[in-house]
């Protein structure tokens, strides 16, 4: 991005208002009060792909590319349900499946259905790599 967004880091002090949660509640709006009275829900308190996106600008504006990439994939994920992620990280163990068609159809589903595009990208890179390297013989 521009030199703005190294400037309203850290967002939570600088930006607030535009740190929004799953709900659309901001950062001004996360009281103690709106706690007590049930205004703050437990997705509240989960980072939002949204707020990611803005954290992965502000990386790139401080010439932090890696880090900025790593937090456009977290914003893939951030909406992805914790199962199909565990299932994920399962088949990505080597020895836990028998071939790469696995990897490619979780790639293919989270493409289709989350939109997560560099994540698909990683598994399919992934399967291609443990197809090179022997790592599809079924050991678990």
């Amino acid at each position: 991005m521009n030199e703005t967004r190294k400037t309203i880091y850290p967002l939570s002090e600088r930006d607030p208002d535009n740190v929004r949660t799953a709900t659309g509640l901001s950062l001004t709006d996360m009281t103690l009060d709106a706690v007590i009275k049930g205004k703050v829900t437990a997705s509240d308190v989960a980072i939002t792909p949204e707020t990611l996106r803005l954290q992965a600008e502000v990386a790139r504006s401080a010439g932090r590319d890696r880090l900025a990439l790593n937090l456009e994939r977290a914003a893939e994920l951030a909406r992805v349900p914790q199962e199909v992620l565990m299932s994920t990280y399962e088949l990505l163990r080597p020895g836990r499946t028998e071939s790469s068609h696995a990897l490619r159809e979780r790639a293919r589903a989270l493409r289709e259905q989350f939109g997560a595009i560099q994540i698909a990208g990683f598994l399919e890179e992934a399967a291609d790599a443990y197809d090179a390297r022997g790592l599809f013989s079924r050991r678990y």
